[in-house]
């Protein structure tokens, strides 16, 4: 069986003592691909030298909401440069976060655009981050149709979701999905598995029973398994149709047997 991560950051510094043994129980598990993804140009720099030294881990290179602020010109230059490197595959992690509001909404916004501007230029999909903004997200998407990518961490509702689909994007869906309170089931219930990637956000949003623990790739199996109890389906299933969509998306190859 085999899975793929969609959105992790490998490059965070709680992983920094024992990486090589993270990539290893991802493998073990089945996770045979994983997209680390930058918030910054130094976290986009590292994400790349991590695709470099893993062979089943793909980089993302982008502009965080939180660091609106430092997408200068000269910043989104240097991501454009990076994004040329063959194991870059999306532009991300961008978007919206009028929840925290850690830089000025006009200056996210004019993040936002300005890296969706450079994911069509480039012809790459985009991993967006939205909290307290989905809206906002997508009605700044319909702006750009043609443009593929995920809604990461899905945080909206059926309607937003569907919205979202009917677009041509990906629900991004993790850990929070076995939370007992999580609305999401009742979502991705409702939701085909090809509109569907399933990814950790490690180490963030660890899954029961892991919760409140550092999150790690390996662990995508029980979202996995998790999501194949709501669909009433074999977590087989699950992984052939959400890695299929990551292919699609992504343009992964296929693992080394």
């Amino acid at each position: 069986m085999e899975w793929t991560d969609t959105h992790a950051h490998l490059e965070d510094g709680r992983f920094s003592s024992d990486l090589d043994e993270v990539v290893r129980r991802a493998e073990e598990a089945g996770v045979k691909a994983i997209l680390t993804a930058g918030t910054d140009l130094k976290t986009s720099r590292a994400a790349v030298e991590l695709a470099e030294r893993y062979g089943g881990v793909w980089a993302a290179v982008g502009v965080h909401p939180h660091e609106a602020e430092k997408a200068t010109p000269e910043v989104l230059a240097e991501v454009e440069e990076l994004a040329s490197h063959e194991k870059v595959v999306a532009v991300g992690e961008v978007g919206l976060d009028f929840y925290r509001d850690r830089s000025p909404r006009e200056s996210q916004l004019t993040a936002f655009r300005r890296q969706v501007e450079l994911a069509g230029k480039l012809d790459l999909p985009l991993v967006v981050h939205s909290r307290g903004a989905v809206r906002e997200v997508l009605d700044l998407l319909k702006e750009f149709r043609g443009i593929r990518g995920v809604l990461h961490c899905f945080p909206g509702g059926l309607e937003e979701a569907e919205e979202a689909l009917e677009l041509g994007w990906y629900v991004g869906i993790g850990g929070t999905l076995t939370f007992p309170k999580s609305a999401l089931p009742e979502v991705v219930s409702a939701l085909p598995l090809e509109g569907i990637l399933l990814e950790t956000d490690s180490p963030y949003l660890a899954p029961v029973p892991h919760r409140g623990r550092r999150n790690e790739p390996a662990y995508l199996v029980l979202v996995g398994e998790k999501l194949a109890r709501i669909k009433d389906t074999s977590p087989q299933e699950v992984a052939l149709c959400t890695t299929e969509n990551a292919r699609k998306l992504f343009g992964f190859p296929p693992a080394s047997p």
